[in-house]
């Protein structure tokens, strides 16, 4: 059965780029009927916070993304420790005690000598004796994975056949000092253990997926499927890493985006296909294919959210935006005509309010010099309410009659006296309203 995660570390909110990963390995799962791991990374006592891991919950049930179980690292310690175990018996995992600073010099040193700057394993050569004493002084040291000298290769579900020298790569730490498991061991054993068949992930953890390739291997395990999908810019391919903090969900949440908008553009960004605002999750899961992504740096605009957000809010009934229609403070039995009326002239729902307010309140008249007269005459005419879809047209064409008056001219001079805007609602639908809420008062 195909079994996918996503990862989070519960240090912040969940961002665009996190989205990506989580929609995708989403969709995989529901697409083969499969399984959907909710995975908190949470081995991190310092930096991990319970309210980040009911955000990323809350994050994720606004767009759907529903999770099958939810598994945390920090239960499962006792799991990383055997393998761990495990690894020190096979003489795959070695204790190191470089401090930061000596690590430095030694890469200054590879990269003036023309040598790729990865560790020099000079830990491998130390006796019991100089390890005691080293702890003596410095504490325990880190545990290092002992990388066999060889090219990792796999083919990659977005880049293709990947090859690379584990040579050039430094061994990678998996416990630090102070005992706090890493990543790079936790995911191998996790994804192991749990049947993780397809792992997608950003394109910065190529070099990592070469290391855990052999770590599983060591272990015992049965590599996953994996793909990487290129990473996230901004709309002038500027670094969009130090903007994530501001692209949070519950910030887009915030401003009005809403979750179709949101997960039609993030399911293609980056493919061979078009962005289409899709109606449900079901074509969003019909028509992925993780083959369609390509690996050149992706941009992204969060102002490609509101043009998707507001043809979205076009498609919806009143029965899917009823609260926001009362929250507005539009009255039940007027919701209808409001709602029929709006939807047509909004980019979010915040934008209901300032609508229901001209029909409740009125608005400045507009009105250039050189048409008082010809307002004045045309409200003379304004027939006695109550008001229906064919006023306008009645009222129009008898103002058309009397003045002589026609097309722009006609027309653009009693919007602007009646609502303040040069543009807006078919006036058919909202003068009904503006009448309605005019005689209530």
């Amino acid at each position: 059965m195909t079994t996918t995660r996503f990862a989070p570390s519960p240090t912040g909110y969940i961002h665009v780029g996190n989205l990506r990963t989580a929609l995708m390995n989403y969709l995989i799962a529901r697409k083969a009927g499969g399984t959907f791991i909710l995975r908190i990374d949470d081995t991190d006592p310092e930096r991990s916070k319970e309210e980040y891991v009911d955000a990323i919950k809350q994050d994720l049930e606004w767009l759907g993304l529903h999770w099958d179980r939810v598994e945390r690292q920090s239960d499962r310690l006792d799991r990383y420790a055997e393998a761990a175990d495990k690894l020190r018996e096979i003489g795959r995992f070695y204790e190191a005690f470089e401090t930061p600073t000596e690590l430095d010099l030694k890469r200054k040193k590879q990269l003036n000598m023309g040598k790729p700057p990865v560790y020099d394993r000079a830990a491998l050569s130390l006796s019991e004796a100089e390890k005691e004493a080293l702890r003596a002084e410095r504490g325990n040291g880190v545990w290092r994975f002992k990388l066999d000298h060889e090219r990792i290769e796999w083919n990659d579900g977005i880049l293709g056949d990947i090859s690379i020298d584990a040579a050039s790569v430094s061994d990678p730490v998996l416990i630090r000092g102070d005992g706090q498991v890493l990543y790079t061991i936790a995911s191998v054993v996790d994804d192991t253990e749990m049947g993780v068949t397809d792992v997608v992930r950003g394109s910065d953890h190529v070099t990592n997926t070469a290391t855990q390739i052999q770590i599983i291997e060591a272990l015992g395990g049965t590599c996953p499927r994996f793909a990487h999908h290129s990473l996230l810019t901004g709309p002038q391919g500027e670094a969009l890493s130090k903007r994530l903090g501001t692209l949070a969900l519950r910030d887009l949440r915030e401003q009005g985006v809403q979750p179709m908008a949101l997960l039609s553009l993030m399911a293609r960004l980056g493919s061979s296909d078009p962005v289409e605002l899709r109606a449900d999750m079901s074509e969003l899961i019909d028509g992925f294919d993780i083959g369609r992504f390509g690996a050149a740096p992706t941009k992204f605009d969060v102002q490609d959210l509101f043009p998707l957000t507001a043809k979205h809010l076009q498609s919806l009934p009143l029965a899917d935006v009823s609260e926001a229609v009362a929250d507005a403070g539009v009255p039940a039995d007027l919701a209808e005509p409001f709602w029929t009326m709006a939807r047509e002239n909004i980019t979010t729902l915040g934008d209901l309010k300032a609508w229901w307010d001209l029909c409740r309140d009125g608005a400045e008249p507009l009105i250039d010099d050189e048409d008082r007269a010809f307002i004045a005459e045309a409200m003379d005419l304004l027939p006695d309410g109550p008001f229906d879809g064919d006023t306008w047209g009645t009222w129009t064409k008898a103002v058309k009659e009397a003045t002589g008056r026609k097309g722009k001219g006609l027309f653009m001079p009693l919007r602007k006296a009646l609502t303040g805007m040069e543009r807006g609602p078919e006036m058919a639908t909202l003068l009904p309203l503006l009448q309605v809420i005019r005689a209530r008062g």
